[in-house]
């Protein structure tokens, strides 16, 4: 059956597994059904994460250290069993000595990055030690981004591209994946905030597809800060692959979307042999 999106190789950088245990009722379902998917769009690889429980015993945003490590060691078990799963470890840095030994065990175990969420505005110094541990491994950090935080949000401590920026400039070797931009709110203002921040990489998942907001994110940072993810809505994901295929892409663009700057800020060997393909691909 030939994939949806195409041939070519194609990283999933922002994917969601739901823990088996503690977690959702249909979780297993909805699990064994992301990948189902990802098979029949062309899915290389997912790299995912679990939020604790998601909830169910610890608010997703602040997961406990008794719903983290459970959810990490999951995310690594699948990793271990399928090739088409790679690990971040996500942690919560207000649990900081936890969450600073949490990232060197998971990376010890084959964990390729760092996932946070909205624990804390990404600006806090609360954040620094964690950010240092994902330094220290050589992980790209995940952030959770809201478009334009303009007021507080109940249950979460959101951070905007504005704050990501702040945290970015004190770790320029860090690669920093701001989520989400089709995720709501103001992704212009992401752009105007993030534009001159060279190590920031705008992952273009979310359930938001606007005509224009994938030409303006190449205006903004070019075809090498851009990640294809999907997040929890693979159909938004598809559609915004689509329309990158029709706005005037070259194929060497294209697969740097699709796949290549994945490859290039994440860990050596992460992705297998996708690492030794051919820098070049045909325009």
């Amino acid at each position: 059956m030939t994939s949806l999106a195409g041939p070519e190789p194609l990283i999933d950088v922002h994917a969601h597994f739901y823990p088996d245990v503690g977690g959702r009722p249909d979780s297993r379902h909805l699990n064994a059904r992301r990948l189902e998917a990802g098979d029949r769009i062309g899915i290389t690889v997912h790299v995912a994460s679990m939020l604790g429980t998601f909830g169910v015993t610890s608010p997703t945003y602040f997961q406990s250290p008794a719903d983290t490590r459970p959810a990490n060691d999951e995310m690594l078990q699948r990793q271990h069993g399928d090739a088409r799963i790679r690990s971040y470890v996500a942690v919560n840095p207000n649990d900081m000595a936890f969450a600073v030994a949490e990232v060197d065990r998971c990376a010890a175990a084959g964990a390729i990055g760092l996932k946070l969420a909205a624990a804390r505005r990404c600006d806090d110094p609360v954040v620094w030690p964690v950010v240092e541990r994902a330094d220290a491994h050589g992980f790209p950090v995940l952030h959770h981004i809201w478009q334009h935080r303009r007021r507080h949000w109940p249950s979460q401590d959101i951070s905007d591209g504005a704050d990501l920026a702040v945290l970015a400039a004190r770790f320029p070797r860090v690669a920093f994946i701001l989520a989400h931009i089709g995720g709501g709110g103001d992704y212009l203002h992401t752009f105007a905030a993030v534009r001159e921040v060279p190590n920031i990489y705008l992952d273009l998942s979310g359930s938001g597809i606007d005509r224009g907001m994938l030409d303006d994110a190449l205006a903004a940072v070019g075809p090498q800060r851009l990640l294809w993810g999907a997040d929890l809505t693979l159909c938004t994901g598809l559609a915004k692959l689509w329309a990158l295929s029709v706005i005037g892409l070259s194929n060497d663009d294209l697969a740097d979307i699709r796949w290549r700057n994945a490859v290039r800020i994440f860990p050596p060997g992460a992705f297998g042999d996708l690492g030794s393909r051919q820098a070049t691909i045909p325009s």
